[in-house]
C-alpha cells in the first residue's frame, strides 16, 4: 500500500516573542504539526526541540479529563505545566470569569456544550501564562463576541513577548495578530515569510482570477456537512446594472453560489457575510431576512444569487464568508466557511473621495439640514 505522510521534510525555527500564523487548505497538515509540537503525536522522523512551557488549545476534546469538573481540570492543566498550586489559585478567578462558566465550574466537563468547553479550554491556555501558546482553529465553535474576546486576549499575549503559533483560516485574524506566516500544502512548507506576503500568495492560489470563481472543495469549513457550498463566483455592477471589471466603493456586488446536498435538508437559511481585516462582521445578508428558505433532496444541487446594491465599503481588503444552516430554537450549522476569498474594494473617483480617507469602514447615503440662529451681535427686541 502507498504510504501517506501528513507532514514531510518540515523544518523551521521560531524565536522567542514571534507570533507565527500557520495557514493552508483542509488536510494540509496544520493540525498534525501542532499535535507534534504539543507532544500529543510523536513524529515518525526527525525531532522537535522546545525551550519553555507550552500551553495548547487544539480541537475540542483534547487537554481535559472528561470525568473531572471544570475546577479540577484547571488545576490539572496547571500541574501539567509545572505550576505551583498557589500560582494556579492566583489565576483561577480570572480564568473562570473569562470563560463565562461560573455556574458550571463544578460540573464535569463531559456535560459541557462544545462552546462551553472551548471557552474554558481557551481561558486555561491563555491565562496559565505558558512561554509558548499553540492555538488551533477551534474558535469557530464559540459565538462571535467570544471569538473577538479570544483574539483580543491572543493579541495581549503577543504584546507580552510570549511565543504564539496560531492555526486559522481567518486571514484577518492572521494578519492582525501575526508577524510571520507559514503556508503548508500537502504536508510541506511552501512559503515562510512576512504575513501579508504569505497570505496574499495563499489567497491568489485559492482564487481563480480568470473568472472570479472560488473552488470551495478544499477550504476550511465547519458544520454537519449535510449540504455544502461547492463554488462562489463574484461579479461587480455599476448603478445601471452594467458589469464592472473591479469592485469599487458604492457599486454593486453579485455573488453566485452553488450548493450540493449530501443528505436531505429542510428550511435552511443561506447567508453571505463580509468581515473586516480583524474578522469583525460588517455585513450579514441572508435568505431568511426575505422569507426564503432552501430545501434539497439528497444529491440535489441548488444555485443561490445575492445581489448587494450600493456596497459603501471604504477602499481596502475584506473577507467573504458563507453560512448554511437553521436558526432559532432548532439551531444547526450545516456548512460554514469563514474565509471564502478576499473582496478587494477600490476607490471610486466619482464618489466622495475625501470620505474614503476618513476613519470608519462603512458609509451610508444621507441627507442633512443646517439651521442657524441669529448672529450673536444681532439686535433683538
Amino acid at each position: 500500500e502507498k504510504e501517506f505522510w501528513a507532514l514531510r521534510d518540515v523544518s523551521f525555527d521560531v524565536h522567542p516573542g514571534e507570533v507565527v500564523g500557520i495557514i493552508g487548505r483542509n488536510g494540509a497538515g496544520k493540525s498534525t504539526l501542532l499535535k507534534i509540537l504539543s507532544r500529543i503525536t510523536e513524529p515518525t522522523e526527525g525531532r522537535v526541540e522546545i525551550r519553555g512551557r507550552v500551553g495548547s488549545l487544539l480541537e475540542v476534546g483534547t487537554g481535559f479529563h472528561h470525568e473531572l469538573t471544570g475546577r479540577e481540570n484547571i488545576f490539572l492543566n496547571g500541574a501539567i505545566l509545572g505550576m505551583r498550586r498557589a500560582e494556579i489559585e492566583d489565576r483561577f478567578d480570572r480564568i473562570v470569569s473569562f470563560a463565562e462558566i461560573e455556574r458550571f465550574i463544578d460540573t464535569p466537563v463531559k456535560h459541557y456544550s462544545s462552546g462551553m468547553y472551548v471557552r474554558l479550554a481557551f481561558a486555561v491556555a491563555a491565562h496559565l501564562e505558558p512561554e509558548i501558546l499553540l492555538v488551533d482553529e477551534v474558535l469557530a465553535v464559540g459565538d462571535a463576541s467570544f471569538q473577538k474576546k479570544c483574539l483580543g486576549k491572543m493579541g495581549q499575549v503577543a504584546t507580552e513577548g510570549r511565543t504564539v503559533l496560531f492555526v486559522s483560516h481567518n486571514m484577518g485574524a492572521i494578519v492582525s495578530l501575526c508577524n510571520r506566516c507559514l503556508l503548508i500544502e500537502e504536508g510541506r512548507i511552501v512559503k515562510d515569510g512576512e504575513v501579508h506576503e504569505v497570505t496574499s500568495y495563499y489567497q491568489s492560489r485559492l482564487y481563480t482570477a480568470d473568472d472570479d470563481t472560488s473552488d470551495l472543495s478544499g477550504v476550511e469549513r465547519y458544520g454537519s456537512g449535510k449540504a455544502q457550498f461547492t463554488s462562489a463566483k463574484l461579479s461587480y455592477r455599476d448603478a445601471d446594472g452594467s458589469p464592472l471589471p473591479i469592485m469599487q466603493t458604492g457599486k454593486g456586488l453579485v455573488v453566485d453560489l452553488k450548493i450540493k446536498a449530501q443528505a436531505a435538508i429542510e428550511d435552511a437559511n443561506v447567508a453571505l457575510i463580509i468581515y473586516d481585516s480583524t474578522g469583525y462582521r460588517l455585513v450579514d445578508v441572508n435568505t431568511a431576512l426575505q422569507g426564503s428558505f432552501l430545501s434539497l433532496l439528497q444529491g440535489q444541487e441548488a444555485s443561490v444569487r445575492f445581489h448587494l446594491n450600493d456596497v459603501l465599503l471604504k477602499p481596502g481588503s475584506y473577507l467573504l464568508g458563507l453560512w448554511l444552516g437553521r436558526s432559532g430554537s432548532i439551531g444547526e450549522d450545516i456548512d460554514g466557511i469563514t474565509y471564502v476569498t478576499t473582496l478587494k474594494v477600490e476607490p471610486d473617483p466619482e464618489f466622495l473621495m475625501h470620505w474614503q480617507t476618513y476613519p470608519g469602514t462603512y458609509q451610508c447615503r444621507f441627507s442633512h439640514q443646517i439651521s442657524r440662529g441669529k448672529e450673536p451681535n444681532e439686535d433683538t427686541e
